[in-house]
C-alpha cells in the first residue's frame, strides 16, 4: 500500500479533467460542505475488473476475459469483494475497491416484485469497476493524495504515474455561460401533466383504503443535448454543487449527478443513513427565501412524511445492526442548497459482527425516502403507476472499499446521458393531504438545476 501527498494548486475538478478520457473514469465529487458531509472527493480510472448485471445476468470482465452467467447480483458482488478483502488502514476513508452504481431496479433482487414498467433506456441494472488506486482530495485540509493498495499491480508505479499526470498536465475547463435568452431544448415527460396528477390521486386512494401510508411518485424527462457529459457535469456542479455529486463513465453511458442525499455510509462497523423528505424552492428575494424556509420548518405534513421514513429506515437497519444500537441523531434538520431547501434526518447503528457491507446495503435497498411506507407495497404501487423503469434514478452511486467501508448516495438530481440524449427523473413523497398540483410543481422545483444545466424548458 502506497499513499503519497501531491503538492498541486489544481482544484479537484481540474485534476479530474486530466483523467476524464481514461476508461471507466469516475469523479465522486463532494462539491460542498467540507466540514460535515463533503470532506473528500475521489477520482479513479482504468479498473482492474468490471462487474455488471442486467435482468439477473451477471457479467464480469478481467484481463480481457468476460464471464457471463445467471445469479443474484448482490450475492455475486459480495463474493467478488470478499476475494479482495484487505485492511487498508490509513488516514483516508477510501483508497481502492468497487465504485459504481446500483440502479433502482435492483430491488427485484431483494424482493419478489412485479416488473411491468417499460425499459426504454437500456442500461445495466448495476455497474461497478474494481479500482486498485484512487486520487483523493481532502477539501477540509486542502490536500491531494495518490493512493493504491497494490492488490493487483505495483502500488508505487500507480502512484507515480498519477502524480506525473497531475504535476505536468494542463487542465482545460469547459466554457460556462447561462443561456437566459437563447433558444432552449424542449423536455419531454413520460407523463402528461394531468395524467401525473391522476396518478397522485390514485396513490391517495391507496392511502385511503389503508394499503400504504405514502409512496414516492416520479416523472421522467428527456431531451437532446448539445453538451458532452463532461461539459454537462461542469455546468451542473457550477449551478448546483452537492456533497454526493458524481461523474461516471459506465461504458454504455455517463452519469452526471448532483445528489444531496446519502443512502448508506459504513465506517468501522458503524452505519449511517440520511433520508430527505420535505422540499421548498429557494426564493427570488431574501424575504421570499426566508418565508419558504420557515414554511418548510413549520410544515407538519413534511415532518410527518419524514418521520414515517425515519421509522422505516430504523427498521431496515435493525435487521443488520446490534440490538439497541439503532438511533436517530438528527430528526428535522434543515439543509440549504442553491435551488431548494430540504428537511433531513440521520439514523445510525452498529453492524452485527458477521454482517458484510453488501448485506447491509441489500437490507436497506432501495432507500425508504424514494419508495414509501410500507416499502414493499409502495414499490408495487410505483411499478403500477410509473410507465417507464427508473433505471439508475433512486438507486445508489458510490464506493465499497476493500476494507468494507462504504459510502453511497441516493440517485436524485441526476442525468443519465447516452449519446446526445439526456434522461432525468424528479418526484416526491405522496401522503394523504398531498395536493396534486403542488406535488407536480414540486417536481419542477427539484428539476430546476438540471433544466438549467441542459439549457432546457418544460
Amino acid at each position: 500500500m502506497i499513499i503519497k501527498k501531491i503538492y498541486t494548486s489544481l482544484s479537484s475538478f481540474e485534476i479530474f479533467s486530466l483523467f476524464r478520457e481514461r476508461k471507466y473514469c469516475f469523479f465522486l465529487d463532494s462539491a460542498m460542505d467540507p466540514l460535515k458531509l463533503g470532506r473528500y472527493s475521489f477520482i479513479g480510472f482504468d479498473p482492474e475488473i468490471t462487474f455488471k448485471s442486467k435482468d439477473g445476468n451477471v457479467e464480469i470482465e478481467e484481463n480481457g476475459i468476460v464471464k457471463t452467467y445467471e445469479a443474484n447480483p448482490f450475492d455475486e458482488l459480495k463474493r467478488l469483494m470478499k476475494l479482495y478483502e484487505s485492511n487498508c488502514d490509513c488516514v483516508l476513508p477510501f483508497i481502492g475497491g468497487a465504485v459504481g452504481y446500483l440502479g433502482y431496479d435492483m430491488c427485484h433482487h431483494v424482493e419478489d416484485l412485479p416488473r411491468t414498467a417499460v425499459d426504454d433506456v437500456h442500461i445495466p441494472d448495476c455497474f461497478f469497476g474494481i479500482y486498485d488506486g484512487v486520487i483523493a482530495i481532502d477539501h477540509l485540509n486542502k490536500e491531494v493524495y495518490a493512493a493504491s493498495p497494490g492488490l493487483f499491480s505495483d502500488a508505487k508505479a500507480w502512484v507515480e504515474a498519477a502524480e506525473e499526470v497531475i504535476k505536468n498536465g494542463k487542465p482545460e475547463l469547459p466554457h460556462f455561460e447561462m443561456n437566459n435568452a437563447g433558444e432552449k431544448v424542449k423536455l419531454q415527460s413520460n407523463f402528461e401533466k394531468e395524467d401525473y396528477k391522476e396518478a397522485i390521486n390514485k396513490i391517495k386512494d391507496y392511502i385511503r383504503s389503508g394499503d400504504i401510508y405514502q409512496a414516492n411518485m416520479t416523472q421522467r424527462f428527456e431531451c437532446e443535448t448539445k453538451y458532452s457529459p463532461y461539459e454537462l457535469y461542469f455546468r451542473l456542479r457550477t449551478i448546483n454543487p452537492a456533497p454526493f455529486a458524481c461523474y461516471m463513465d459506465f461504458g454504455s453511458g455517463h452519469i452526471v449527478s448532483s445528489s444531496p442525499e446519502r443512502f448508506i455510509q459504513i465506517r468501522d462497523g458503524r452505519v449511517e443513513t440520511r433520508p430527505i423528505k420535505g422540499t421548498r424552492p429557494r426564493g427570488n428575494t431574501p424575504a421570499e427565501d426566508e418565508a419558504n424556509k420557515n414554511e418548510l420548518l413549520g410544515s407538519e405534513k413534511d415532518k410527518s412524511e419524514l418521520l414515517m421514513i425515519v421509522d422505516l429506515e430504523r427498521n431496515d437497519l435493525g435487521r443488520v445492526c446490534k440490538t439497541g444500537s439503532v438511533k436517530v441523531t438528527e430528526l428535522f434538520h434543515l439543509e440549504e442548497y442553491p435551488t431548494v431547501y430540504h428537511l433531513v434526518s440521520t439514523v445510525v447503528g452498529e453492524l452485527d459482527g458477521d454482517v458484510h457491507t453488501v448485506d447491509c446495503i441489500k437490507a436497506a435497498f432501495p432507500g425508504g425516502s424514494i419508495t414509501g411506507a410500507p416499502k414493499i407495497r409502495s414499490m408495487q404501487v410505483i411499478d403500477e403507476l410509473e410507465p417507464t423503469q427508473r433505471n439508475i434514478y433512486t438507486g445508489s452511486i458510490g464506493y465499497i472499499g476493500f476494507n468494507g467501508d462504504a459510502d453511497l448516495n441516493i440517485v436524485i438530481r441526476t442525468i443519465v446521458q447516452k449519446g446526445d440524449r439526456a434522461f432525468f427523473q424528479v418526484g416526491g413523497g405522496i401522503v394523504w393531504d398531498s395536493d396534486a398540483q403542488m406535488e407536480y410543481e414540486e417536481t419542477l422545483h427539484k428539476a430546476r438545476a438540471l433544466i438549467n444545466a441542459l439549457d432546457a424548458q418544460v
